[in-house]
């Protein structure tokens, strides 16, 4: 790393962001967008449906290119050391990535042998537990309901014990127990790993929340953590 960016990392930034633009045509979806977290942080991302918070969760687990600027990962240049940033990431967004004749076993089997996991049954087997999906392992993902494949999704984010978490609505088509194992989740990583959280409903992910923004007009601004969460009280 060199420059500015090398001078953040060492000083703590685990993800750092500098003048991150991105287009889809002539359409400008985010502009100049600049941000440090630590190790350990955990933000919400708000905004309008359309604002750039999916865009710029792609960017950052290195699964879209920045038009312009430049973000790093858990030390990893998002241009330069894409494999290296995926390595790092835990990615959960509106398509589950997850194959849908295979059965919930399979998914996570295929996945711990790509990321070349020492005991690959033991750590599907481990994964699926904490999903609360074991009875359901050998049921093909294409049959799971709706919120048991976003449990699953969670868990295949996580299989690989990633220092960076981003999720995209991940409560969106839980039901109440799997909203539970999520909530569980989130609370055992929160501290220990950077989680990046997208929302349009931050009041039950905000206990954990240590900084807040919000995407408009394609720039991050700031929301004051504390008055957020004395409205959700």
């Amino acid at each position: 790393m060199t420059g500015r960016s090398a001078a953040v990392t060492q000083a703590g930034a685990w993800i750092a962001v500098e003048g991150l633009s991105r287009r889809f045509g002539r359409r400008e979806v985010l502009r100049e967008v600049a941000l440090e977290l630590p190790q350990g942080a955990f933000l919400l991302l708000l905004g309008a449906n359309g604002a750039g918070k999916t865009t710029l969760l792609r960017i950052l687990a290195a699964l879209l290119p920045p038009s312009s600027g430049r973000a790093e990962v858990a030390g990893h240049d998002i241009r330069t050391e894409p494999v290296a940033v995926r390595r790092a990431v835990g990615y959960v967004g509106h398509t589950p990535l997850l194959y849908r004749d295979l059965t919930a076993a399979e998914n996570l089997r295929f996945y711990a042998d790509m990321y070349g996991l020492p005991d690959p049954s033991a750590r599907t087997a481990e994964m699926l537990d904490r999903v609360e999906l074991r009875r359901r392992s050998h049921d093909a993902a294409g049959e799971l309901s709706r919120g048991m494949r976003q449990r699953l999704a969670i868990a295949r984010a996580l299989l690989h014990d990633p220092s960076v978490l981003l999720l995209d609505e991940p409560y969106g088509g839980l039901d109440d127990r799997a909203a539970a194992v999520l909530d569980r989740i989130l609370e055992e990583q929160a501290g220990r790993t950077t989680v990046v959280l997208v929302t349009h409903e931050p009041a039950r992910p905000m206990r954990w929340a240590t900084a807040v923004r919000e995407v408009r007009d394609g720039r991050l601004h700031p929301r004051d953590v504390h008055v957020l969460d004395a409205g959700r009280r």
